[in-house]
């Protein structure tokens, strides 16, 4: 038997690591249960993804303590470019001179999930409020009135108030607890990698979107050595994705570069290519008798705005708020009110977010010449009118709707 702590967090993952930490600054303590080791996530290689941290999520590391470790390893994204398979038509996210409450990197930060998992893990090792369980499989969970345990595979039994799943996707908690989701497959695999690339990037986000899915450039840092690098989301239809998996380096990179139309000019691989299904899921519930999901346990997304980490983080933030004002009047973490608030503060949130993206997903999968133009006169009319402009890079960098105060600034 190990001792009581507040919370027992089911997967240390970067979602699951930063609400261990933020419920930490708060006084909260947790047990946190990974079953990998924390060596093999951040081994070179291992996890070539980066992501995108908006404004707001920013805010969340800045106010946990992270900014010092995370602000050199970032890349500012200093404008988003919109193109509907590079024709005219073109919209640009790029904050005005005039918009003075938008900083030169208010629309987001890149890094390497590599980078985020690194800082996060040695915060972890040093924060006494945090239990760390690594190369952990659960072989029992119970929640009833009084607490939550959970046993492990080596006898150790973990007890708390509230559990929260944050083991991703396929979270066997929210399984076990029989939450019903609203899931489909969009029949698409997103290729990703990192490009070394000759030309600056200019620290631009890319969207373009092909028929057959979007392609999706990136900005991070350079290299020391000043070698320019941007990540690469490519979606395929799965019925294409076994030949592109396939294709050797140099016929992959030859496919890439007749996507980007000579945007970077010559390109080469500067990190290994992975390949991942894309689905989209939302828990009809998200919280249970003494549990509560957060992350892709409770909504998975398509990454065409590269929002997924976002939302999780976003649930980090609405839950550690619950939490602390709860026990600010002497109620536990378990509580049912508590998590009754969590529910509906981030269901709609949610909801709405993975609802526009998906739309957008659709939207933009229609192929056809009419389709197209009719895409980008919209985007014509999108550029034109700088309050709607405002709107969608309010969205973008987090600071839309009810925000939790961590992510407030």
């Amino acid at each position: 038997m190990s001792e009581r702590c507040d919370l027992v967090i089911l997967g240390g993952g970067l979602v699951g690591m930063t609400l261990a930490l933020a419920a930490a600054r708060a006084g909260i303590t947790s047990h946190v249960v990974d079953k990998a080791a924390p060596e093999e996530l951040t081994a070179e290689g291992a996890d070539g993804r980066a992501s995108a941290i908006s404004t707001a999520s920013w805010n969340l590391f800045a106010n946990i303590g992270l900014a010092e470790r995370l602000e050199p390893l970032g890349c500012p994204i200093e404008a988003i470019a919109v193109t509907d398979g590079m024709k005219p038509g073109r919209l640009d996210f790029r904050p005005t001179a005039e918009e003075g409450s938008l900083k030169k990197d208010s629309l987001g930060r890149m890094f390497a999930n590599r980078d985020l998992r690194l800082a996060l893990f040695e915060a972890a090792r040093a924060e006494p409020a945090i239990v760390w369980h690594t190369r952990a499989e659960v072989a029992g969970r119970e929640r009833g009135a009084h607490g939550v345990s959970v046993t492990l595979r080596d006898g150790c039994v973990l007890t708390g108030s509230l559990l929260v799943a944050a083991e991703g996707r396929q979270s066997p908690t929210r399984d076990e607890a029989g939450f019903s989701l609203a899931r489909w497959d969009y029949r698409h695999r997103a290729m990703v990698t990192a490009l070394y690339h000759e030309k600056p990037h200019g620290n631009i986000a890319w969207e373009i979107f092909y028929p057959a899915g979007p392609f999706a450039l990136l900005p991070l840092l350079d290299t020391p050595e000043g070698r320019h690098r941007s990540a690469l989301v490519w979606t395929v239809a799965e019925k294409d994705a076994k030949g592109v998996i396939g294709l050797s380096d140099h016929a992959f990179l030859h496919e890439v570069a007749g996507r980007m139309c000579g945007l970077y000019g010559a390109i080469e691989l500067a990190a290994p290519r992975m390949a991942y299904p894309l689905s989209f899921h939302h828990a009809g519930r998200i919280v249970g008798e003494r549990l509560a999901l957060i992350g892709d346990a409770a909504h998975g997304m398509h990454p065409i705005a590269g929002q997924g980490l976002n939302l999780g983080l976003r649930d980090v933030g609405a839950l550690i708020e619950v939490l602390t004002e709860g026990r600010r009047i002497g109620l536990e973490p378990g509580d049912a009110q508590l998590l009754a608030r969590y529910e509906r503060w981030r269901s709609l949130d949610a909801f709405v977010a993975m609802s526009v993206t998906d739309g957008f997903t659709r939207l933009f999968g229609v192929p056809g010449r009419l389709p197209s133009a009719v895409r980008r006169l919209g985007l014509g009319a999108v550029q034109r009118l700088p309050a709607l402009k405002r709107f969608f890079m309010d969205e973008a960098r987090g600071m839309s709707g009810k925000l939790p105060e961590l992510l407030r600034g």
